[in-house]
Formats: structure tokens, sequence, C-alpha cells
């Protein structure tokens, strides 16, 4: 079992009053983390009351109930957790209640993979009321904590390959990893969607999966997904959208001053775990053998930057960067006043310049990150 870095930041807020939500894609170990949690803390399987919400029953016991059935339903539990919240049709009313009556003498622990279903539907009832976290595919820094580089770089190709999913991760043979992505990606990568936002066509969500899965890295236009998919752009819109709520993809915006100057309306869509973009395509080819190591690279340091950001609690907007000339910054960090620039590249030998219009923003930096200095950027 790997230390989850989150593990020590959600203790630290144990019954403090407040609903902790754990979100993350499903199959990341949130509820392994929730049970582990709950053992570091001394709390026995009796002092605590699980519920699964995969399961009907479950979902209904705790759906459109008033606070006297929830007591009794609770009992002298003092832990409560609600695995797959987002199932929950009143999860909102139904953790406010909670909340506001036992407040710090009782913990409420809901997990979700879907933040269209489980955040939007508690963002109002639980206004003040709750502790959100995100739990991605396992990091780099749970993987190796002792950050060995020499073994990260034995290994490194493998993650570009198949992916931080932990089960994936711990997985030695590379046939049963693909079997696993595979089954994963056939069941449980598009469930909540596909059951609860009631989609016209689910094969046009697979294919614009599909065509996204080749885009890594590049600007994406709607409208030429739209084209070529035979739908509305409106559509393309609101399923890439859906796809980001439950942790399957995620965007990153353009950053710009000039607008004359610089790209201002086209995003950049990347994968939250390799392995499940290579299944989508059905590429497990090894790097030797691929023609898109750059944009694999790119996608997997800047999901591994992301996770450092959010674990070390680096705030910052995320962006790229490009001029209609062809300038460009892959990855871009706004914070503290300041734009930090970064420049992804797997061949470490391969000379790269900083572009002479990134050079006249007021205080910006800019930095090369490659196999060999990544520990850095990311550990």
């Amino acid at each position: 079992m790997y230390k989850r870095l989150l593990k020590s930041q959600i203790s630290s807020k144990f019954f403090a009053g407040k609903a902790i939500i754990i979100t993350g894609a499903r199959q990341t170990g949130k509820t392994t983390l929730t049970k582990s949690l709950l053992k570091t803390a001394g709390i026995a399987d009796k002092a605590s009351i699980f519920f699964n919400c995969d399961n009907p029953t479950d979902r209904e016991m705790l759906s459109n109930k008033d606070l006297n059935f929830l007591i009794k339903l609770i009992g002298q539990a003092s832990v409560i957790v609600i695995d797959e919240g987002q199932k929950v049709q009143t999860i909102g009313q139904t953790a406010k209640l909670l909340v506001d009556h036992f407040k710090k003498t009782k913990q409420i622990i809901i997990t979700g993979s879907s933040s269209f279903n489980l955040l939007d539907k508690t963002q109002e009832a639980l206004t003040g009321r709750k502790f959100v976290y995100h739990l991605y595919p396992l990091s780099l820094e749970e993987i190796y904590p002792k950050k060995n580089a020499l073994e990260l770089q034995k290994e490194l190709e493998s993650y570009l390959i198949f992916g931080n999913y932990p089960e994936v991760v711990t997985i030695k043979s590379f046939e049963e990893k693909i079997e696993l992505l595979k089954e994963l990606t056939a069941s449980y990568l598009y469930q909540d969607i596909l059951e609860f936002q009631q989609l016209k066509s689910s094969s046009v969500l697979l294919s614009l999966l599909k065509a996204l899965a080749l885009q890594i890295g590049q600007e994406v236009s709607y409208t030429e997904l739209a084209n070529l998919l035979g739908v509305d752009k409106n559509t393309i819109e609101r399923y890439v959208d859906l796809l980001e709520k439950n942790y399957i993809l995620f965007r990153l915006q353009p950053y710009a001053r000039n607008k004359r100057r610089e790209i201002s309306k086209l995003r950049k869509v990347y994968f939250c775990d390799l392995g499940i973009r290579n299944a989508i395509i059905n590429n497990f080819n090894f790097l030797a053998q691929r023609d898109d190591i750059g944009a694999l690279w790119e996608n997997f340091i800047i999901c591994e930057r992301m996770k450092f950001q959010a674990y070390h609690k680096i705030y910052c907007d995320n962006y790229f960067w490009r001029t209609y000339d062809g300038a460009e910054v892959d990855f871009i960090e706004e914070r503290e006043g300041k734009l930090f620039g970064f420049e992804f590249t797997w061949n470490s030998k391969k000379k790269k310049r900083i572009p002479k219009k990134w050079q006249q923003y007021p205080k910006s930096s800019w930095e090369v990150v490659n196999r060999e200095n990544m520990q850095g950027f990311v550990l």
C-alpha cells in the first residue's frame, strides 16, 4: 500500500464540525484512503458506519430522509462514511442535516467520482460546512517517497504507457496492466456520465474521447470536433465539460494579455491518466515504437505538477501561451504576482530557446523541464 500525501492533511480536519469530501476518479483509492484514515485515527469498524452508494439499498436509505430517521440509522457510530455519495439524490440536504446536528461529535466523510453530481449538489447546502480534497492517481512522490531518482528513471517509460492508477502501478506484468486498463475503460470510466447525465449517444462520447486522445498537447477546436463527429458545437462542449467533471480529462486555457497577438479562445485538453488515454486509442506500444513521445511527456509532467501543486498547497492559475506567429510556452503558473513559464522536452539533449516575446512580460521566468531534471519540478 502506498502512503497517500493527502492523508495527513485530512486527518488534521477530523471532528472539526465539518464534512470531509474526497473526490477523484474511480479506482484512484478513495475508499482505501478512507479506511486508512479510520485505522490511523484508532476508529474501529464498530465505531463507524459505511454506506456504499453503488448499492441501491444504501442509496435509498440516505435519500429524502428526515433528521430523526438519519439519527436512528447512524446509531452510536462516531464516523459516517458515504462512498460514491454523488449517487444519493439529496446528498446536499442529507449531509447538511448530519453536520448541523452532530457538529464535532461525529465525522461525516463523503467520497465521490463525479464533481458534477457531488460538488454541485453540495455546494449551496454545505457552504462553510465542508473540507474538499481531490485524490489523483498515484503521484511520483507517493511512489518514490525517498526520491530515488535512479529507480524513477528505470520505470519512467512505464508510467507514460500504463499510467499511475494504484492497482496498475502495483501489477508487475505488462499484460495484466493492459487487461486492467481495458477493464477500467470499459466498465468504470463512463459509468456516472452515462448513468446520471442521460446522454443521447454513448457512441458520440466514445468517438469524442478517441479524437481528444489523439490531440493531447494541441489546441482543440470544438467546431472542428463537432464537424468531425456530426453533432453541434454545444454538444461537444457539454460532453467535454462532463468528462472533466468526472476526472477523465482536464483543460488548460491560454494566457493572454494582448488579444490581437496571442491565442485567447482555443483550449488544450489533457488526460488525467495516460494509461486510460492509451487504452482509449488501444496503443500500448513502448516509446521506441511511438511517434507521440512529446505529447505523452507533456501530458505526464503537467499531471505530475498539478498533483505537486495540490498536495503542497501551491495556489496558482495554470495556463499555456502561444502567439499567432507560433511562439509558445507549454505551461504557465501565475502566482504571487509572477509568471513562471515551463517548456517540456523528453530529449534532454534538445536545446530550447526562450521566446523573445515571452521575455517582454515583467516578472516572468522560463525553464526547460526534461526527464533528467524533473525531480525538482515534481518531487
